[in-house]
């Protein structure tokens, strides 16, 4: 829809004295100039892009500098118009505003950088400029959401890649930033164009039961407006649809529980706006008489903001006894803010009062500037800000009262780390709420978190990197074990690290031949570099088991179809559909390399490369190459445990198993003359990921001192049950 000078006016007339509107109406016949002749890829006039990110900036009620920086944020770049001719015209605000947008854009339009760094650079660039003045940012997300609008009109890979970068991002940043109003809008069309046939199925399912559930909510609402009058309170009821991103995260959250699409209840919430604080807890009142409340379903948001700034009372209702209904209640101003966010906050400028609040929203703005500056590469940044600020937070607090604000799923150990290195450093046990608790443990909000310490500084534990036991969350704590590791001797590192590699690939079942090619996979030249970096934890176990699933996967194979969960789905280079299934003497699994024989009745049998069978056999020419598809079977993989023996072994190591889910198809159990136990399992797992993770769960178990995967590759003369006639034998 093509909009105007008359419909911004019109729109910031609403809060903007009409001498504010002649500065706008200037700036809109100088940027109609400066932009003359020029198109958008759609044919559009240019003019209409920033009139549009001024217009959304209006909705927002921000000053008139970041109005008059929007409509000009793009004539210093594209029309070559100086700043010094913004600033004479305009003023010295304004030409920084758009002098901080236009250096925004300038690297994402680089191609000589990697896509993570040009990621990591842009937003660095961005936060950095957020301390400056959150104005820019304000600017840039309403840039993002008018580009989002229009990206039909971009090829179909930068739609992609600017939808990921959007939802990893813009969106998150407006959500710490408290801006609901930018934030559903850009994950929704991030999500649109990122995954399209989940969002057109999600908004199929959402119409259908929308239709369904319309005269339900409709009538909740008449009684809930009737009931709030005979009490005498001034409410504005209305129902609350969730935007489709958010239902698509409960979607797959419930179906990890078991749960699908019609046991999610909130698809639409009844939203009660209230004059006051004090009607807050009126209004509250009079629903919880008129339906029983659930337990466990209420947040009292007022008392304990979030920590941008969302005020609201939150409760779930059994809506005539059968139904559950979410309820949420708020001021006129608590509403405000949850839309808008910190830029609520913003209008002091243009002569009110300066919100108190305003400096603590933004402390941990101030924190991350001061914490990135530790952070060099982009990978390590681009982590730091995803982990530490870009997801919810807990707020825990120390033995003298002083609060904390952790990510949510932080534990003692970056608590320890957030108060002082030297803390983290001697930590050896931690104490929540006066109980003992492991150093993994997932700290909650309220939680009094006290920190036990050695009185010599021995050092962190390797296995504190390792993120399959979860013992630290933030990358502030990450970094920091990473630096003491990396002031240890290079030589202990380099033999650290050599023992961390061939225990992983012993564990895996990976010939040690590889780990030149590994080292290449890491961008290390040097065996040795490669090793120190194993050494000082930098690269962890995990990260090698993700590095060679990673090097398998293939384009999605089309029209192959899996039988059975634990047969895999194999693509034939240069051959269409064969049939095709796993050897039983190596048991491949995704991730391994792999090679395909032509058996002379049951068609291809998918063997690893260096199975004994595929490295004796005779007829080469019956290999042939074959490679892992897309799918989301189980393949069976055999692995080894030797452990001392003790009362609830199997039990612990059943537990971790079921914890992930995993199926144990066979078990042997041998009793050694040394007092330990061998257990032999058959499972079936997805890739060699998950496998890398149950191997690494299991031997942190007390008592297991190790765990692999059988390496019956290596076995002579192993026969595979499922072929009559198998490699190697005429």
């Amino acid at each position: 829809m093509s909009i105007g000078l008359e419909d911004l006016t019109r729109r910031a007339g609403q809060y903007l004295s009409p001498e504010k509107l002649m500065i706008i109406e200037n700036a809109y016949k100088f940027a109609q100039q400066a932009h003359d002749g020029q198109a958008r890829k759609s044919g559009a006039p240019y003019l209409e892009h920033p009139v549009h990110v001024a217009l959304t900036l209006a909705e927002l009620q921000l000053d008139t500098s970041s109005l008059v920086a929007a409509l000009l944020h793009d004539v210093s770049e594209d029309a070559g118009i100086p700043l010094t001719e913004i600033e004479a015209s305009f003023g010295v605000e304004v030409a920084k505003l758009v002098d901080g947008v236009t250096k925004l854009g300038r690297l994402s339009r680089n191609q000589s950088v990697t896509a993570s760094e040009g990621q990591a650079e842009n937003l660095r660039k961005m936060l950095l400029a957020m301390a400056q003045d959150l104005r820019v940012v304000f600017i840039k997300l309403a840039d993002r959401l008018h580009n989002m609008q229009t990206l039909e009109y971009m090829p179909p890979e930068r739609q992609r890649a600017i939808a990921r970068e959007t939802l990893e991002i813009y969106a998150p940043l407006a959500h710490r930033l408290g801006i609901w109003e930018l934030k559903w809008q850009l994950e929704d069309l991030g999500f649109q164009y990122l995954e399209p046939k989940k969002y057109a199925d999600v908004e199929k399912l959402l119409t259908e039961k929308s239709i369904q559930r319309g005269e339900f909510i409709t009538h909740a609402i008449d009684v809930l407006k009737e009931e709030f009058s005979r009490a005498g309170i001034k409410a504005e009821v209305s129902g609350r649809p969730k935007h489709l991103y958010s239902i698509q995260q409960k979607i797959e959250k419930y179906a990890a529980l078991g749960k699908d699409f019609d046991d999610i209840h909130d698809l639409i919430a009844i939203r009660v706006l209230v004059p006051e604080r004090d009607d807050c807890y009126a209004a509250l009142g009079i629903v919880h008489g008129l339906w029983h409340p659930l337990p466990d379903q209420f947040n009292d948001f007022i008392a304990n903001p979030k920590p941008n700034g969302y005020q609201s009372l939150h409760t779930t209702v059994m809506y005539e006894g059968k139904t559950p209904l979410e309820v949420q209640i708020r001021s006129y101003e608590m509403h405000r803010v949850s839309e808008f966010g910190v830029a609520a906050h913003w209008r002091y400028k243009e002569g009110e009062t300066k919100n108190l609040h305003y400096e603590e929203r933004i402390g941990w703005l101030r924190q991350l500037i001061e914490w990135h500056r530790e952070l060099s590469g982009a990978e390590e940044f681009l982590e730091s800000v995803k982990t530490d600020i870009f997801i919810d937070q807990v707020f825990v607090y120390t033995p003298k009262g002083k609060i904390i604000d952790l990510p949510k799923g932080a534990t003692p150990l970056d608590f320890a780390y957030r108060i002082h290195t030297d803390l983290g450093h001697r930590c050896v046990g931690a104490k929540v709420n006066g109980r003992l608790v492991t150093l993994s443990y997932k700290l909650n909000n309220g939680d009094i978190v006290e920190i036990m310490t050695s009185k010599a500084s021995r050092g962190p534990s390797r296995d504190w990197l390792n993120p399959v036991l979860g013992y630290v969350k933030t990358s502030h704590a990450k970094e920091k074990i990473r630096q003491w590791f990396k002031k240890q001797e290079r030589t202990v590192n380099i033999e650290r690290g050599r023992e961390v590699l061939e225990k992983a690939m012993r564990q895996l079942g990976i010939n040690m031949n590889e780990r030149e090619k590994l080292a290449e996979a890491f961008k290390y030249d040097n065996i040795e570099d490669f090793y120190a970096a194993l050494g000082e934890g930098g690269i962890t176990p995990h990260q090698i088991a993700l590095k060679l699933a990673a090097q398998e996967q293939q384009p999605k194979v089309i029209n192959t179809v899996t039988a059975k969960p634990s047969v895999s789905a194999i693509k034939v280079r240069g051959v269409g559909d064969l049939l095709t299934h796993l050897a039983q003497c190596c048991h491949p699994v995704p991730g391994d390399e792999i090679i395909g024989y032509v058996t002379r009745t049951r068609g291809v049998s998918v063997h690893r490369v260096d199975c004994y069978n595929v490295v004796h056999e005779d007829e080469i020419e019956r290999l042939i190459p074959v490679q892992w598809g897309e799918t989301a079977s189980l393949y069976p993989v055999k692995i080894q445990v030797q452990a001392w023996d003790r009362v609830g072994l199997m039990r612990d190591i059943g537990a971790i198993v079921a914890e992930e889910k995993i199926n144990i198809t066979t078990i042997n159990l041998t009793n050694n003359p040394d007092r330990t136990i061998t257990f032999s399992f058959s499972l079936e797992t997805a890739d060699l990921v998950q496998l890398s993770m149950i191997l690494s769960k299991i031997e942190g178990i007390n008592g297991v001192i190790s765990a692999s995967r059988v390496g019956e590759v290596a076995i002579k003369g192993h026969k595979p049950v499922d072929d009559k006639h198998p490699p190697g034998r005429k």
